[in-house]
């Protein structure tokens, strides 16, 4: 098997760090290393049987030594099993895992509406039947018993192709969980009031939306059709119903990298419903187009410094900060407050890199469920004013680095219902897979054996499509 690298072969003193991974092609568990060339970091794995594999997970700056956040390991479940295979074989979650749920995924369909050219779940029209109310209620049982307190995401498939969805919203409330967001494409909350009303009055909270760009000819690209006036439409009935949204980008190479800061911009006009804009990198499991070259990633540095030009300095790379609960390499954030001139003040110090103090694990999951629920959550209506948060037509919105002074009662105000965070997050694929980040993982599926599953080894599959874990 050829490499996946035009880059040539590196001493061992350019060594940052070794782990395990997976080949691409058999999925066996191999050595792999990471090697620093010229700024750059690349996972390197050798498979006996299929050859040579090298592949960029970070370039440039902010660099891969600075970006460290060490963590005193947490034990997610009482009597999670030992491991009999080793990882990432025995999932569920197994003892040599380091961290415990923030976010439990429940896919509730595998049908979709879309049939998109970038899909982790490979879904179509026809699929699977739905799994019935009583197997998500156990579900949801399960998951409170082995990860209380995590914030709850129902997936698929598309979820709203369940008439349902609203009382699988109220199981999970009913079983405790006080965060539940939808991952959606946004299609049939765009144009069905009805339905979404019946969502928010169980207890929805937060809409995950698939939002790809600010442009047609990138949906086109990346979902097969024209949907930008779906997810305009979405967005402005979550407005009416008090229903967070946060905008979930597929950055692809060549497609929308260079929208990112026309995608801010939006974001930014359209609060206080638009709660967040959450990036993530091309990852390539599931339904791709096809086996990837260096050139077809984009890993979180340069995510970073693109943002930073786009929007002009107002969102730079600086003030984004590694996590607190996952793997430091997984993950960075930042927190806008947006003014009414729409434009932006950071809200978090500057990252100035590891202090030495080493955090608890278990201390930044709770940390981070409660921000994010509260960060993604719509904000009530008593905390709004009247004029608050026209939807500024994208063509004239912009976003500026702003220093004018306002008073204490207008900081606090704006602070409670004009905050956007910015964050992204490198899901892991065959190529990229690391297991040190996998067993730090914090984002797990709950699937239909009563396991947690890690969100990127459940989608993994290899070249041929094969996977660990999903059906």
């Amino acid at each position: 098997m050829a490499s996946t690298s035009n880059k040539p072969e590196n001493p061992a003193d350019d060594t940052v760090g070794r782990t395990l991974s997976l080949c691409p092609v058999c999925l066996k568990r191999i050595e792999a290393v990471r090697r620093e060339i010229d700024g750059e970091v690349w996972l390197c794995k050798h498979c006996p049987e299929h050859g040579e594999f090298k592949t960029p997970v970070w370039r440039g700056n902010p660099s891969w030594r600075t970006w460290q956040r060490p963590k005193t390991p947490a034990a997610p479940v009482a009597d999670r099993p030992l491991p009999v295979k080793g990882c990432p074989f025995d999932c569920g979650l197994c003892r040599d895992h380091h961290q415990r749920s923030c976010t439990v995924v429940i896919d509730v369909t595998q049908r979709c509406d879309l049939v998109c050219p970038i899909c982790f779940a490979r879904s179509t029209h026809a699929a699977p039947e739905d799994p019935d109310r009583h197997e998500l209620e156990r579900r949801f049982a399960r998951v409170a018993r082995t990860s209380p307190g995590s914030n709850i995401q129902l997936s698929g498939g598309e979820p709203t192709m369940r008439d349902d969805l609203p009382e699988i919203v109220a199981i999970g409330r009913k079983a405790g969980f006080g965060f539940i967001q939808l991952n959606t494409n946004g299609i049939r909350i765009s144009r069905d009031d009805g339905f979404l009303r019946r969502l928010a009055d169980a207890g929805l909270d937060s809409v995950f939306l698939q939002f790809d760009g600010t442009q047609d000819a990138i949906f086109r690209k990346t979902r097969g059709r024209d949907l930008l006036s779906s997810k305009l439409a979405a967005i402005e009935a979550c407005a009416r119903v008090n229903v967070g949204v946060v905008l979930v980008v597929t950055v692809v190479p060549g497609v929308n990298d260079g929208d990112l800061g026309a995608i801010l911009k939006l974001g930014a006009a359209r609060t206080p419903v638009v709660r967040g804009v959450h990036f993530q990198p091309i990852s390539y499991f599931g339904r791709f187009p096809k086996t990837p070259q260096p050139e077809d990633r984009i890993t979180l540095p340069e995510l970073m410094r693109a943002i930073e030009v786009q929007t002009d300095g107002a969102f730079a790379a600086k003030q984004f900060s590694p996590p607190g609960c996952e793997n430091a390499m997984c993950s960075f954030s930042a927190k806008f407050m947006v003014q009414p001139d729409l434009s932006v003040r950071p809200l978090m110090p500057v990252w100035q890199g590891c202090c030495g103090t080493i955090e608890t694990a278990e201390e930044g999951a709770r940390r981070s469920i409660s921000q994010t629920a509260r960060q993604w959550s719509g904000v009530p209506r008593d905390q709004l004013r009247p004029q608050a948060s026209p939807a500024m037509p994208l063509e004239t919105a912009s976003v500026q680095d702003n220093t004018g002074a306002m008073d204490l009662d207008q900081f606090l105000r704006q602070v409670r219902t004009r905050t956007l965070a910015v964050s992204a997050m490198a899901f892991q694929d065959a190529w990229t897979l690391d297991l040190e980040r996998v067993q730090d993982c914090c984002i797990h599926v709950a699937d239909d054996k009563g396991r947690l599953i890690p969100f990127c080894l459940y989608n993994l599959t290899s070249i041929d499509g094969k996977g660990l874990y999903r059906p």
